[in-house]
């Protein structure tokens, strides 16, 4: 079958579906179930209503437990397993764990990830701030908004091959392709440098891939937020007399920072869960491993499901708290 066909039967299919679950469901409820006839028609219209919203979130649910609470959950038994020669598998414990936390691998991926988190929330977020703030002053800021948002339609892969030939290296005889080492031995150097094998500076060099994308996405969110600030405290501060910096420091960031925060915490997430520019550009060599490369090395090259599954444990708890933050600040704000 023609893709293109496969995918529109599938759009049909999916749609009707959903469109046949709901009528049939509504028809289920006040047809059969509970019909709103008879001395018990004002009680079976109370108790329809009770369970009209569990049976419309009953697919949803059904999704949740089969695509999330089921990879967690087998995802730990992994973790306190080990495979069998031959097949089938017996349980460890937590010796994977105990195995993990004595690799140095382990603790190169933690620190890195710990750089990661340090770094790349808080330029993105704070060159996404920079580029609201400017682009809103300027005629033509609705087009540098989409220059600067482009990268976020880009894969993490895309933008990861694009940033490795802005760190290409080719011999010194040899016309560099390279942005940086063009730029590098313009200034002077005497020859082009392997930026991606500098340890601990290549860390920054790969968070700049990640910072260009997320800046966009940070943009937009911060953008409509500065919109949505009243204008009478804008007029109110600059009638006492402040200057653009006091207005924008102290009227507008206070009152957008809990969006700021909101996007913090999500490209937060987003750096927890880092792989593929990791992968793609130096696949963790030269001491820039991160937790989720080292679990796709422990489950995909070295075939240890057990430490690879410990990995992806400790990886969920620590993007799990800032979830629960975040469902808990969105709750409040809405009461």
């Amino acid at each position: 079958m023609h893709p293109a066909l496969q995918g529109l039967l599938t759009i049909l299919i999916g749609v009707g579906g959903c469109v046949g679950y709901f009528y049939f469901s509504n028809q289920l409820i006040d047809k059969v179930l509970f019909p709103p006839r008879g001395p018990n028609a004002g009680r079976n219209i109370n108790r329809a209503n009770m369970v009209r919203p569990w049976l419309f979130l009953l697919p949803a649910l059904l999704a949740l437990g089969l695509y999330l609470a089921y990879p967690v959950l087998e995802t730990l038994r992994l973790s306190l397993t080990e495979r069998i020669p031959g097949g089938g598998s017996k349980w460890v414990g937590l010796d994977n764990y105990r195995q993990m936390v004595n690799e140095p691998k382990f603790w190169e991926a933690m620190r890195n990830n710990m750089m990661w988190l340090l770094v790349v929330p808080a330029l993105s977020t704070a060159f996404g701030l920079l580029a609201a703030q400017l682009t809103d002053r300027i005629s033509w800021g609705n087009i540098a908004k989409s220059l600067i948002f482009m990268p976020m339609a880009i894969s993490f892969v895309g933008a990861a091959v694009i940033w490795k030939l802005i760190y290409d290296t080719r011999p010194v005889d040899q016309e560099q392709i390279g942005v940086l080492n063009a730029i590098y031995l313009a200034l002077g150097g005497d020859q082009p440098m392997t930026w991606l094998t500098i340890p601990f500076w290549n860390n920054f060099f790969l968070m700049a891939v990640l910072v260009w994308i997320q800046t966009g996405f940070a943009m937009v969110i911060l953008s409509a937020a500065l919109r949505g600030i009243p204008e009478e405290t804008i007029e109110a501060a600059i009638v006492d007399g402040a200057n653009p910096f006091q207005i924008f420091f102290k009227i507008k960031v206070p009152q957008i920072a809990g969006t700021i925060v909101v996007v913090w915490t999500t490209i937060t997430i987003v750096v927890l869960k880092v792989f593929d520019i990791v992968f793609a550009m130096t696949n963790g060599q030269w001491q820039t491993q991160v937790l989720a490369n080292y679990m796709f090395d422990k489950l995909f090259r070295a075939n240890d499901w057990g430490v690879g599954s410990a990995a992806a444990m400790v990886i969920m708890l620590l993007v799990t708290p800032i979830l629960v933050w975040n469902v808990w600040n969105a709750r409040k704000e809405m009461r």
